[in-house]
């Protein structure tokens, strides 16, 4: 390990920037610098770093010198412009957003299903969707015992899937509507306050929504098989923290319920919470906060041969994006991965 380790976090402002900055201090990142990075509109505010306080710079393209690690947390369209600068001064980047998780130059990975994919590393590596990260999190233990041949999910994304503004527009129209008041939308195309929306990012030719996709190409870049058949709908609901996931799966051998449990008990990252007769199944309330990938209510689908049911709750700013990411860069210094081959491949 380097002597002294620098690293940035970039939208260190936002909702995910602030979880992760919160996240390297709780787990005690062994970094001799953090680095907070944001618009030209934050620069010279504070951002909170355990029982200290962060001044944000500006992001510009010279913002990583003599910077190891550079976690991104910004949007697509700022770590399309910035990664690879990033990369050119000898940086590893982190990305947080969907720019990178399809090319073919950056691994897609969650250290608990497939870590290995960090030593093929070209200066990037994407961070899955947070939908995509829990629930595999939680079907890769099932799938090293018997491969999975088909996924079917439902999810039911809290808001802060959208960011501060989304949790600000389901707060708001709450209020609105105990008060009388005809609630308005400028976040989501219909209410979301006692609503669900079927309707995550946009929809495609297909008539998917973008964000069922990602789950569909996800799944199969980081379990590196195209030939495991997902088909996902992804809702939004009014919950603040937290989503949650129905998952059907259809392996080649028979696992039972028994066994799905057993093999779950001892997973990485998974906390097994099922008791149905004791009213004890994973609840957004219960994953908001915490670290842990939550599954319950595992049971047999009496309809195939070979299938299982079960309910996945994870939160979607901890383990969905800011943990995930600090998990990466934790993996990237216990392999000796801080490093980057060419500097000029991204540019």
């Amino acid at each position: 390990m380097k002597e002294k380790l620098v690293v940035a976090v970039v939208g260190a402002t936002g909702a995910v920037g602030r979880e992760m900055l919160s996240t390297l201090y709780s787990r005690n990142f062994p970094a001799t610098t953090i680095k907070a990075l944001a618009s030209s509109r934050s620069a010279g505010t504070r951002v909170p770093y355990g029982d200290d306080e962060l001044v944000v710079e500006e992001l510009t393209e010279n913002s990583f010198e003599g910077v190891d690690i550079a976690i991104f947390s910004a949007g697509g369209g700022t770590s399309t412009q910035f990664a690879p600068h990033a990369v050119k001064s000898g940086c590893v980047v982190v990305d947080n957003s969907s720019a990178w998780r399809m090319d073919e130059r950056c691994p897609l990975v969650i250290p608990e299903v497939n870590a290995h994919a960090l030593k093929k590393h070209n200066g990037i590596i994407a961070n899955p969707n947070c939908s995509t990260i829990q629930m595999l999190v939680a079907l890769k233990p099932i799938h090293d015992v018997s491969p999975i041949k088909r996924v079917v999910v439902s999810t039911y994304q809290a808001v802060s899937g959208t960011g501060q503004k989304g949790i600000q527009e389901l707060e708001t129209q709450v209020r609105q509507l105990f008060n009388g008041i005809e609630p308005e939308n400028t976040v989501y195309p219909h209410r979301i306050a006692f609503n669900c929306l079927p309707h995550i990012d946009v929809f495609l030719d297909n008539d998917y929504t973008k964000e069922e996709m990602k789950m569909v190409n996800e799944t199969n870049k980081i379990f590196e098989d195209p030939n495991i058949k997902v088909t996902a709908t992804c809702v939004r609901v009014p919950v603040f923290y937290s989503h949650s996931e129905a998952v059907n799966i259809e392996t080649e051998k028979k696992i039972t319920a028994k066994e799905a449990r057993a093999i779950l008990a001892t997973a990485p990252g998974v906390q097994l919470y099922d008791n149905p007769k004791e009213n004890m199944y994973p609840l957004a309330t219960v994953a908001a906060g915490e670290d842990a990938t939550f599954v319950g209510r595992i049971r047999e689908d009496e309809s195939i041969a070979n299938g299982l049911n079960m309910w996945i709750v994870a939160d979607n700013v901890r383990k969905g994006a800011a943990l995930n990411a600090v998990q990466i860069a934790e993996k990237l210094l216990e392999m000796d991965l801080v490093c980057v081959k060419d500097k000029n491949l991204f540019m």
